[in-house]
């Protein structure tokens, strides 16, 4: 990823399709004069063709109540084997093939990485957005099927980051792992110490993965030397916010609004 160069110029589009191909599940934005206007969640299958992928986002678009003609998109996939059929299928929507999020890309974010085209298309759309709307230092957790903690110091500079399990792998790997115990749905416990079999599991999974990120948040704080503005995006991160510590808010679109910020930041007239 290259830093954006101040002064560029770039195309305003009237509507733009922003998509954000998860390993669990598929969010998509539509930006209408730069704004985000409208989200949709989808689950993400192993595979699918872009004649299904455009069925699927037609189906989206008739949900509006007014019809919107989209001029051009962005395609941010962590799944390699879908990322072709969802750019297929947005090129067929639009006429034009979409801003792919890959290495090369502009971002505007500094970088102190050792290899930035490592970076997951997630997180580099989660720093674009987090670098617009917060004063650094910040620190992003993206709550997913993993979850990510992104690090962008006092400079200004993504200095890198930690990955780690997500609630729901979490939750599956401990039914996986134990014959007798099953995969609970994830809420917040009445109690931390669990009454029942499900109750204890709950606990375990929602307050551990509180813990586990109140923990690594003051693991990186003290390698800074300085706290941080803590962002929490992605599926849990209002119910994650309102237990933590340390999440001083919840952005729930994160995401998609960088990856309209990167679609501006690329496509050029």
């Amino acid at each position: 990823m290259s830093e954006g160069r101040a002064g560029q110029r770039i195309c305003a589009f009237q509507s733009v399709l922003a998509v954000d191909v998860g390993n669990s599940v598929t969010n998509l934005g539509l930006f209408e004069a730069g704004e985000l206007t409208a989200t949709w969640t989808a689950t993400t299958y192993e595979r699918m063709t872009a004649d299904e992928v455009r069925v699927r986002i037609s189906s989206f678009l008739a949900t509006l109540d007014n019809p919107v003609s989209v001029d051009d998109g962005i395609v941010a996939s962590v799944v390699p084997g879908l990322t072709d059929a969802w750019t297929a299928a947005v090129k067929s929507l639009t006429g034009r093939r979409p801003v792919v999020v890959g290495p090369g890309l502009k971002t505007g974010v500094k970088m102190r990485y050792n290899d930035p085209g490592e970076l997951g298309a997630d997180r580099v759309a989660d720093l674009a957005a987090a670098k617009a709307a917060y004063e650094p230092p910040f620190l992003v957790v993206d709550l997913g099927t993993t979850t990510n903690f992104e690090v962008v110091d006092a400079d200004g500079v993504f200095v890198g980051g930690i990955i780690a399990p997500g609630l729901k792998l979490s939750a599956r790997a401990v039914s996986d792992a134990a014959a007798q115990l099953a995969v609970v749905d994830l809420r917040t416990p009445a109690s931390v110490i669990g009454k029942n079999t499900r109750e204890a599991m709950q606990a375990g999974v929602v307050m551990g993965e509180v813990a586990r990120i109140d923990g690594l948040v003051d693991a990186v704080w003290r390698e800074l030397g300085y706290r941080t503005t803590v962002v929490a995006t992605g599926e849990d991160a209002q119910a994650m916010a309102a237990l933590s510590q340390r999440v001083t808010c919840a952005d729930e679109h994160l995401t998609l609004r960088g990856l309209g910020i990167l679609h501006g930041l690329n496509r050029r007239c």
